[in-house]
Parts: C-alpha cells; structure tokens; sequence
C-alpha cells in the first residue's frame, strides 16, 4: 500500500537514495532539505524530475519544520512516515572543537529530531497510527577516539528514540532506529573540521590521527569492495513495508563493530527494568539481525 512520508536531509547521501528508493516502489514522498531554491536548487530539481516532491526544511528552526509539516499535510491531509535522516558528522579531536560547534552538531543530530517529531505526532495520534525512522549509527552504541562530539550526539538519539518508542507503544506508532555502519557517503566531506585545531599540537602524533583514519576510510570508500551506500535505502524500505507492531526496534546495516552485542544486551537490561517499575507493556522492542543489504 503507497504510504506518504517525509524524509529530512534529502539532499544527498542516505536522504536522497532513500528517497528515491520509495519513490520507486510506489509511495508519495516528500524530500525535505535546507535552501531547496538556492544551494541544493540542483538536487531538489533532480528529485522533483524523478516524480518527488520536495519541501523547504531546515531542522534547527522551529518555524521551518512547523512550516514543512503542515504544507505536507495541506496537500495529502495525512503523513504516514517520518524518516529523520538529517545530520551533521565530526573528526578530530574532541578538545579541538568548540562548545558552540558541538551545540551546533546537537542542534541538528538531537534537537532537529525532536523538532520534527513535536510536529508530526500531533498528526499521528490523529490517524491512529504511522512509523518514525530515525537514523542513528553504530557509533550510537560503541565509541570511537576521534569521533566523540558526533558519536555523543548518536548516542543521545538512542536514548531519545527508545523513550519515544515506549511512550507511543499503545498509540499505534511504531519507533525504528536504522544504525547504519561506515559508507561512503558526503558526511565526511561535509563533517564539521576542529574549529580550534591549535589544540590538537599538545597532543604531539595521537594530533594526526584523525586525519589519517579519514584518509584511509577515503581509500576504503575509493576501492571495488566499498560497501554500498544502497543497503541503507533498502534497509529503510523493508522497515517501511512492514506491518505496524512487527518492526525491530533497531536494524543494524553493514558491519556491526559489536553493536550488535549490545543491542541485544540493552534490550535485556531494559526488559528488566521496565518490568520492575510494573511499565513492562510499554515495551515492544524486537530485535533483528544485522542487515548486509541482501
């Protein structure tokens, strides 16, 4: 059944793949991005030529996503599925970036979600039901040196996403967090860069290895074995075609670095803990094994 969804940060990369991937199969979607009539005028074009509509969103400004949501809903009088994929990437040393770049990662990766949501539950609860997506990464669940700010800020959408997931269990709304693994697409071409990278010299040689971790997933992403940035988009596609009340809590695509283990730890924890403050109907959580893309 065609399902009318929104996506955030539908650009480029996961946002604009996976636009395109649901546009294929026959739902209506929305790719919402910043400065569609400027900047990213050439790729809201693209998307409007393969049939997808495009809306003016800009996550870090309450106006804009209140403004967004509601022509959505103007033009269909529902919305069926939010993907919050925008997001902002980090590397470098963690001293090295500023507290008003960090607030600036948040803003987009953590507040930008909950900007979006304030404005499509309403929608939801009225409908009875719908599906949020929301873009995490492994680096939500395991930490790597180099990557803390964005690392903190996918770890807190964990948090953010789980909460909501319980708390619309008995709404009819189902809460996915897609973590996907290291793919080559423009996050870290985009990434914010140490706003204060004279602080990285007290660190003597650990001071370059930022730079040479990036390098090397460059050449990773340059060669035939690349893993394919698809699988995420197709991921994405198979959450949304399932059934409400049968989706996994979070679906892993690529390799795992042990999030995996994790996942399935937490959950336990969780069961436990929810049960023990007599909240066990409120969680639904399911687990799912690693998705390769197959």
């Amino acid at each position: 059944m065609s399902k009318t969804i929104l996506i955030t940060g539908a650009s480029s990369g996961f946002g604009r793949d996976t636009a395109e991937t649901l546009s294929k199969v026959g739902h209506r979607v929305f790719a919402s991005m910043r400065d569609s009539t400027g900047r990213n005028r050439p790729h809201a074009d693209a998307l409007r030529a393969n049939g997808i509509e495009v809306v003016e969103l800009d996550v870090t400004d309450d106006e804009s996503v209140e403004q967004a949501i509601a022509s959505v809903i103007a033009k269909t009088d529902r919305l069926d599925v939010l993907i919050n994929n925008a997001g902002l990437g980090s590397a470098g040393i963690s001293e090295s970036f500023t507290a008003d770049q960090v607030r600036a990662l948040f803003d987009v990766n953590v507040i930008g979600v909950q900007r979006t949501l304030r404005a499509a539950l309403p929608v939801f609860r009225r409908q009875g039901g719908g599906l949020v997506v929301n873009i995490g990464s492994f680096l939500g669940r395991v930490t790597l040196p180099f990557f803390g700010p964005y690392g903190a800020s996918k770890f807190a959408l964990e948090a953010l996403t789980d909460s909501y997931r319980y708390e619309l269990s008995q709404l009819g709304i189902d809460v996915v967090l897609v973590q996907p693994s290291t793919y080559p697409t423009n996050m870290f071409a985009n990434a914010q860069k140490p706003g204060d990278a004279g602080r990285s010299a007290g660190y003597g040689e650990i001071g370059a290895i930022p730079g040479k971790m990036v390098e090397r997933l460059m050449d990773q992403f340059a060669g035939e074995n690349a893993p394919n940035p698809h699988d995420v988009a197709e991921a994405i596609s198979r959450v949304v075609d399932q059934p409400n009340g049968s989706r996994a809590s979070r679906v892993i695509v690529g390799e795992s670095f042990g999030a995996d283990v994790i996942n399935a730890q937490a959950a336990q924890v969780q069961v436990h803990l929810l049960e023990g403050l007599g909240l066990g109907m409120l969680d639904t959580s399911r687990t799912a094994p690693v998705d390769a893309g197959a």
